[in-house]
C-alpha cells in the first residue's frame, strides 16, 4: 500500500489533513472514510480498514474535519451540517483528480455524516455505517458536565480523543436537531449497516432502526467480537473485507486489461499485517484471498499456507483435467474428489548434495460414477498430465526484479 498525504479546502476555507492510501495499482474504485466524533483520521479502527481496503484494490481517502486532528480552523465553529459539507469538500477534491468516490464509509458520527452527504453525490454507488447512531443528537452524551456550561456561556472545553476541543452551543443545538430519518429512507443507494452487539457506547437498536427506515438494497452484518471503537484487529480486519466483497457487488469498479502474456492477469501479494505473517493475495481484479502461517509457526492461521496454496493449485489442476477428459470421452464420471499431503523428505537419489531434502506431494484421488477398469486406469493416467503436476515434477526458473 502506498499513503500520499493529501489536503483539501473544508467548507469554510480552511486545509484539511487528509491521507490517501492507495493500492499498489490503479484503483479499482475509491471509498471516502469519515472518522468518528471523538477519533481522527488515524485512529487504528481507520488504519486498519484503510489498508485491507487498499490491499483489495479500492484506494481511500481519509480526512480530519475542520478543527480536528491535523486539520486547520476552530472545530467550535462547526456544525453536524459542516462536517456533511467538508465530506462534500472531500469528494470534490477527489473528483478533481479523476477519483470520484463510488463508496463512503462512516465510522460512528461519521457514518450519520456520509448518510446526509450520498445524496449529494452522484458518483456515490454504495453508503457503509459502522456503530453509527439513529439519532446524531446520541453523541451529545460525550459531553458530560460541559453541556451546563456550552448552554450558559455558549462554549466550553472538551477532552475528545485526548486532546482539548472547545465545543460551541451551535453545534449541539443543530445536532441534537438532525433527523436523519428521511435522508435514510430515501438513501436510493446500496447500504451496509455493521454494527457491534459489544458496543456500550451505540446501543445495537441504533442498527436496527436504520436498517428498518432504509429500503432494498440493504444488508446487516454483525461485528459480535468488539467494541465501539472497532479496536480489535481481526474485527477491523473482517469489518474491511465484508465491506470489499460487498461493495463489489454494488459498485463499478474499474476493471483493468490484464497484460500481454498474462491472461488471468497479474497476481499479487501485499502484508495485511505487518507484525505477523498475514497477506492479502489477490488474482486479476476478481479473486482475493488471505495467506497466513499456523499459530505454531507465528502466524494467526487466518489463511492457507504457501504450500497449502501449493498443494491446492495441484489438487485442483488435477481434478479439473480429469473431469475435461472424461467429459470430452463421454464417460460416466458423476464426480472426483482429491486430497493432497506435503512434506519434505529426505532425497536418496545420488545426484542430491548430503542432507538435502525434496518435496514429497500424496496425492488421493476418488472418482465416483459407473467406470469401468480401463477407464478409471485412463483417467489415473491423465492425472499425471494436468500442467501444474507437469510444473512441480519439472525444473522451474523464477526471475526477480525490484521494483
Amino acid at each position: 500500500m502506498r499513503t500520499e498525504r493529501f489536503t483539501f479546502k473544508g467548507h469554510s476555507g480552511e486545509e484539511l489533513a487528509a491521507r490517501l492510501d492507495l493500492p499498489s495499482e490503479a484503483p479499482l474504485a475509491t471509498a471516502l472514510f469519515a472518522h468518528c466524533f471523538t477519533c481522527s483520521k488515524d485512529i487504528p479502527a481507520a488504519r486498519r480498514i484503510s489498508a485491507r481496503l487498499a490491499g483489495l484494490g479500492i484506494a481511500v481517502l481519509r480526512f480530519d474535519f475542520t478543527g480536528l486532528g491535523h486539520s486547520k480552523g476552530e472545530f467550535e465553529n462547526t456544525s453536524f451540517r459542516s462536517n456533511i459539507d467538508d465530506l462534500i469538500k472531500a469528494a470534490a477534491a477527489l473528483s478533481e483528480r479523476d477519483m470520484a468516490p463510488s463508496l463512503l464509509i462512516g465510522h460512528s458520527l461519521g457514518g450519520a455524516a456520509v448518510l446526509g452527504a450520498a445524496r449529494s453525490k452522484q458518483s456515490v454507488r454504495g453508503v457503509v455505517t459502522i456503530v453509527e447512531p439513529f439519532v446524531p443528537g446520541h453523541d451529545t452524551h460525550y459531553f458530560g458536565g460541559a453541556l451546563t456550561e456550552i448552554e450558559t456561556s455558549g462554549a466550553a472545553e472538551v477532552i475528545l480523543g485526548g486532546r482539548p476541543i472547545r465545543i460551541g452551543q451551535n453545534f449541539v443545538e443543530n445536532v441534537r436537531a438532525e433527523n436523519l430519518k428521511d435522508d435514510i429512507a430515501n438513501l436510493k443507494r446500496a447500504l451496509l449497516v455493521l454494527h457491534a452487539p459489544l458496543d456500550d457506547v451505540v446501543g445495537i437498536e441504533n442498527a436496527g432502526e436504520i436498517f428498518a427506515t432504509a429500503k432494498h438494497p440493504k444488508s446487516f452484518v454483525t461485528l459480535d467480537k468488539t467494541d465501539h471503537l472497532v479496536s480489535d484487529a481481526p474485527s477491523a480486519d473482517y469489518a474491511a473485507e465484508v465491506i470489499a466483497t460487498w461493495a463489489n457487488r454494488y459498485l463499478e469498479l474499474k476493471r483493468p486489461a490484464p497484460p500481454p502474456g498474462a491472461p488471468e492477469g497479474i497476481l499479487r501479494v501485499s502484508e495485511a499485517d505487518p507484525n505477523g505473517f498475514l497477506q492479502d493475495v489477490n488474482s486479476g481484479p476478481d479473486h482475493h484471498v488471505l495467506a497466513d502461517e499456523p499459530v505454531a509457526y507465528g502466524g494467526t492461521n487466518r489463511g492457507m499456507s504457501p504450500y497449502g496454496f501449493l498443494s491446492a493449485g495441484l489438487g485442483a489442476c488435477t481434478s479439473m483435467t480429469i473431469r475435461m477428459y472424461a467429459r470430452r470421452k463421454k464417460w460416466p464420471l458423476q464426480h472426483v474428489s482429491v486430497e493432497v499431503a506435503h512434506d519434505k523428505l529426505h532425497a536418496q537419489d545420488a545426484t542430491s548434495p548430503p542432507g538435502e531434502k525434496i518435496d514429497n506431494f500424496t496425492r488421493v484421488i476418488k472418482l465416483t460414477g459407473d467406470l469401468s477398469e480401463q477407464q478409471i486406469e485412463k483417467l489415473l493416467e491423465i492425472a499425471d498430465k494436468c500442467p501444474v503436476h507437469r510444473t512441480l515434477e519439472q525444473t522451474s526458473k523464477i526471475k526477480t526484479v525490484l521494483n
